[in-house]
């Protein structure tokens, strides 16, 4: 057996396999998917074997990684129902489909992980929401789900009806953040700084500004008037974000976000 095996191998399921292979080892893992030409390229870049099919690569996996898009889960699921066993874990990065949805489709009471991982993995810098019941696996097997979701970034073990707000937090954030990014440098290009300038220092202050936030463990409110002087061109600067409601927008758009993911939910 594999420890970890994927169906599926898109941005995302490359994004996990890449980083599990800073502490796995490429015989500990395997994948399969249906376009051929890519599932070569993909083993000839990483090293790790391919499954003729989805049966194959289920019977061979410890722990098996569903990370195909939401619509395709029934097809996947149909194939390897039979073969999936209570010994294995079954973890699934589609949003919206809660665990009971996913036992039922099995047919069976599998032990399954429901994580939400974001596009950050694809450069190791990912933030994983993850939720499963702790009673069902050994301490062992926390630790191999740890080491996976770990491996591309950072990971927060929450209750599964939090599930919907990790959306929020850290699934769909990044495209605020890349649209805070493109706004930033459109207004410094507007007064003058050359673009690609403009994109290189406003994405260095987001990264700096976040690291600040979990390194010193300070209120983001509390580092904001860190840089804030009395009559000071910043302070001046959140005015006109608050004049122009940025934070309402902000939160606006989370609550959108959670209302879409109750609708998927299943």
């Amino acid at each position: 057996m594999k420890q970890f095996g994927f169906i599926g191998m898109g941005n995302m399921g490359y994004a996990i396999l890449k980083g599990l292979l800073k502490t796995v080892e490429p015989d500990q893992l395997i994948f399969s998917v249906r376009n051929k030409e890519h599932m070569e390229r993909v083993s000839a870049e990483t090293g790790v074997s391919y499954a003729k099919d989805n049966v194959s690569c289920a019977k061979e996996s410890t722990c098996l990684i569903l990370a195909v898009k939401p619509q395709q889960f029934d097809p996947v699921i149909g194939e390897i129902r039979d073969v999936v066993t209570e010994n294995q874990i079954i973890i699934s990065i589609a949003p919206g489909i809660s665990i009971a949805n996913l036992q039922e489709r099995f047919g069976k009471a599998c032990r399954i992980v429901r994580a939400m991982p974001n596009t950050p993995a694809l450069v190791g810098e990912g933030m994983t929401g993850v939720c499963y019941d702790e009673a069902l696996f050994t301490q062992e097997e926390k630790e191999l789900l740890h080491t996976l979701f770990t491996s591309f970034g950072k990971m927060e073990l929450v209750e599964e009806r939090l599930m919907d707000v990790v959306g929020s937090a850290s699934g769909c954030s990044p495209a605020y953040v890349y649209m805070f990014i493109e706004a930033l440098a459109d207004g410094c290009v507007k007064n003058g700084l050359p673009r690609q300038a403009a994109y290189k220092m406003v994405a260095q202050a987001v990264l700096g500004s976040a690291k600040m936030v979990l390194e010193t463990g300070k209120h983001p409110g509390e580092l904001k008037d860190m840089v804030c002087s009395p009559g000071g061109t910043t302070i001046e600067g959140l005015a006109a974000l608050e004049e122009n409601g940025f934070r309402g927008a902000i939160i606006k758009a989370c609550d959108a976000n959670f209302e879409k993911n109750k609708k998927l939910k299943g």
